[in-house]
């Protein structure tokens, strides 16, 4: 604005008296000094018509960071100081149409905060009665988290009305501390459960341990029997590295008493050859059972060790009848199998997530087993044409009758791991289709 229009303005809304630069009255401000003349007249009325400007600059700024602002309900404040100053800042203009633009301004935003303050009651109900459909929840875990997920969002969530802040803020906060009050209480009865299992099995081991050194061989042998099945029985949610620690002492004591029976039976010559096999019969059975039983006692790599352990163990165990020795070695074989299968098709899994950094589903990690044990399978098969081929070309010579026994026995291997394969890939088809029906 040039300085005649300036002056123009100047003197419609302010004037001079003694040398004193006034502003005229407005709305219920009675008329005030804003300054003092300095050089002329006219230039100091220019002088505060251009403060007046700037002022107006100062608002129109504040306007339109306002109109472009998400949270609108933040400049409240600077528009309250904004009317204050109409009445305070030195300068003349139409100070009038600034104050009626600044008061809008504030109703504006008091409108806003008014809806705001709306929307946020409305989003925090909602946040109030899923916490409340969470109280009762048991799926602990998953409850956890999606109650504290519920209480990051009301923290970012704006206020509501100051009357309905305590009784909201109630409101929520009992569903949430009525389930972490349950879930307290539950794993503290888990606890004293586990206490109770944990001195259930110190209690069969030190049982077992008075016994390993028994020469009462035929009851011992009973007893130990029981306080295995009594371990059995045993219902525990102990950790897996808890148990394992227990099962190995416990193993320990048995093995113990297993070995000094199996010395005496060996130190035994007049004993007879049949009550030496079913001795033997007895110990590679239980051997068995222990081989059958590892996947669901212990984790996968104390799995896999405690069958490389029995397999040594089942070295010394003496010869059984002709009549049942294939058939147990069978059995033992196969459940030896069926560990180290897993354990090499779990490792490939887990090396193949790791270098993709993909997190399967439940279905999705069964599928990928499935089509490895079959590219396992036709790996496999491959290998087993070239040994039957080399098998078949062998000449009938006595000079390759123990090449001949070495080609027979890796047949029987492949023949043996590819039927292994086979059933794990049966086994997780069935739970495909359990979790197919499931979904």
């Amino acid at each position: 604005m040039e300085n005649n229009d300036l002056l123009e303005e100047a003197k419609k809304y302010g004037f001079i008296q003694d040398q004193q630069v006034w502003l005229k009255p407005f709305m219920n401000y009675p008329a005030r000094q804003v300054g003092d003349v300095k050089e002329s007249e006219n230039d100091s009325l220019v002088y505060f018509a251009r403060r007046f400007e700037m002022f107006r600059e100062k608002v129109n700024s504040l306007l339109e960071r306002i109109a472009s602002s998400e949270n609108k309900g933040s400049f409240l404040m600077k528009v309250l100081h904004m009317k204050e100053q109409v009445g305070e800042y030195d300068a003349l203009g139409d100070f009038e149409v600034m104050f009626h633009t600044l008061s809008k301004a504030e109703e504006n935003i008091n409108e806003t905060i008014k809806q705001n303050r709306e929307k946020n009651l409305a989003i925090k109900i909602g946040l109030i009665q899923q916490a409340e459909a969470l109280q009762e929840s048991i799926e602990w875990k998953e409850a956890s988290d999606q109650l504290k997920e519920l209480r990051a969002t009301w923290i970012k969530t704006g206020p509501v009305d100051k009357e309905l802040t305590e009784e909201i803020e109630e409101r929520f906060k009992a569903p949430i501390e009525a389930f972490f009050e349950r879930k307290k209480n539950f794993f503290e009865d888990k606890k004293r459960m586990q206490n109770h299992a944990y001195d259930k099995y110190k209690d069969l081991i030190r049982q077992s341990i008075a016994l390993q050194n028994s020469d009462d061989w035929e009851n011992t042998t009973a007893k130990l029997k029981q306080l295995q099945n009594q371990w059995k029985d045993i219902d525990s949610s102990l950790p897996r590295k808890v148990t394992s620690k227990l099962w190995t002492d416990f193993r320990k004591a048995h093995n113990h008493f297993f070995e000094r029976l199996k010395v005496k039976i060996n130190s035994e010559k007049n004993a007879s050859r049949e009550q030496f096999y079913d001795t033997n019969y007895e110990k590679k059975k239980q051997l068995v059972d222990e081989a059958n039983g590892l996947l669901e006692q212990h984790n996968l790599n104390d799995a896999v060790r405690r069958a490389k352990e029995l397999q040594a163990e089942w070295k010394k165990v003496g010869p059984v009848h002709p009549s049942v020795s294939d058939q147990v070695w069978e059995q033992f074989i196969k459940a030896c199998d069926r560990i180290f299968e897993t354990s090499s098709l779990e490792h490939y899994i887990r090396k193949r997530q790791q270098a993709s950094n993909e997190k399967l589903s439940e279905a999705d990690g069964l599928n990928a087993r499935i089509n490895a044990l079959k590219d396992f399978i036709k790996s496999d098969k491959s290998e087993l044409e070239v040994l039957e081929d080399n098998l078949d070309k062998l000449s009938d010579s006595p000079s390759n009758d123990t090449f001949r026994s070495m080609l027979q026995g890796k047949i029987r291997n492949f023949k043996r791991k590819i039927n292994t394969k086979q059933q794990l890939i049966e086994g997780f088809k069935e739970k495909l289709g359990a979790y197919s029906n499931n979904a």
